[in-house]
């Protein structure tokens, strides 16, 4: 496909625009003569620009989805031809990797990055990827894409190591892997032909600022999100001695309990009566139905239902099996979802989000997301 940077040009787009507009009152936050963008904003102007689906909330393998492109975005200062930059943590998988050395530490962080990939290929329907990259230098950017491969773990070599990380390639890229924060990066190469866009940052930007509010020709955020308001998150697992588990016969795994005959797609995901304490008001009424949407765009009918309300079902309730075991999770009839399995593919916990017109919609998140929900 064409450069985003072309695209942007050929349609008389804001994405270069509002790229130069962020980077001109780079003095707010730094003296330097390299544009400063935070690359959470880089990520909302991306996905404004090219009305992309905003992926980082969940912090999957991609950051954005544009019509079905999984895209990794990126944005570093550079004063070579060349950066390395991390593109996944593994902390969840910390304590299993300590058991890997050189080159098994390194063909079991291809098989975990890949597992990533796969997960976020399958919520998201994506068909392929790329990374786009926001490369700062002195007084300009430089915008380039790049491939977003899995890690070829057949061609796995020159595998060095020392107390602190592992170095790879793979054909393709060449990887690291810092021990102590268990996170992996890759090199990006800067190609000679990459966009480069000139910037002139505004030696006074609080004039600016000061100018622009007094104004008052601006608008109140109105969508932000608010905890219990409009999103909350929930585990997909319980703690017992302070260890997180999959129940064996509930929430996940409902298909399994005793008693009456029992479908094999009978699940819920679980509501902590936490949850209905702080705010009762989230979610309707017990047994009363609702629009949940998942992040392919299908709609479920749902319900919050059981004691306490405790558990979220779709209606049929095969169809949140079919989404989150089969597909999200891959598991097969009879297969029981595990601790361990949502640590490897790096999410323990779901958001559910709603609007003003009560519609409803899930998404996965990572690992510890709920713990942090409540911080």
């Amino acid at each position: 496909m064409k450069p985003f940077a072309e695209i942007d040009i050929e349609n008389d787009g804001n994405y270069l625009k509002l790229l130069s507009a962020v980077s001109k009152i780079s003095g707010l936050f730094s003296e330097s003569a390299v544009p400063f963008i935070n690359y959470r904003v880089a990520e909302n102007i991306f996905c404004k620009s090219f009305k992309a689906n905003n992926l980082s909330r969940s912090d999957t393998a991609f950051d954005a989805d544009f019509n079905s492109i999984g895209i990794g975005l990126k944005t570093f200062i550079s004063k070579t031809n060349s950066s390395t930059e991390k593109v996944a943590e593994f902390n969840s998988l910390s304590r299993d990797l300590k058991n890997y050395r050189g080159k098994e530490l390194a063909l079991k962080l291809g098989e975990y990055r890949n597992e990533r990939i796969n997960l976020a290929n399958r919520v998201y329907n994506i068909k392929s990827s790329l990374y786009h990259i926001v490369a700062r230098r002195e007084k300009e950017l430089l915008l380039f894409e790049t491939d977003y491969n899995r890690i070829d773990i057949a061609n796995i070599s020159s595998v060095k190591s020392n107390k602190a990380s592992l170095q790879f390639e793979d054909g393709h890229n060449f990887y690291s892997f810092n021990y102590s924060k268990s996170t992996l990066f890759r090199k990006f190469i800067i190609p000679e032909n990459a966009f480069k866009l000139p910037i002139d940052i505004i030696e006074d930007p609080y004039s600016l600022l000061l100018d622009l509010f007094s104004s008052n020709q601006y608008k109140s955020a109105t969508d932000k999100l608010v905890k219990g308001e409009n999103y909350i998150v929930l585990p997909l697992y319980g703690i017992k001695k302070k260890e997180k588990f999959v129940f064996e016969k509930s929430g996940l795994n409902q298909w399994n309990a005793g008693g009456r005959k029992r479908d094999i797609g009978e699940i819920y995901i679980p509501i902590p009566i936490d949850i209905h304490k702080e705010f009762p008001n989230f979610f309707p009424e017990r047994d009363e139905t609702f629009n949940l949407e998942i992040p392919t765009g299908e709609v479920f009918e749902a319900k919050v239902c059981q004691d306490n309300s405790k558990a979220l079902m779709t209606n049929p309730n095969k169809a949140l099996s079919d989404w989150l075991l089969r597909k999200v999770l891959q598991l097969k009839e009879g297969e029981l979802a595990t601790i361990e399995k949502l640590d490897k593919l790096g999410f323990d916990s779901v958001i559910i989000t709603k609007n003003e017109r009560f519609e409803f919609k899930i998404d996965i998140m990572k690992t510890d997301s709920y713990n942090k929900f409540w911080k």
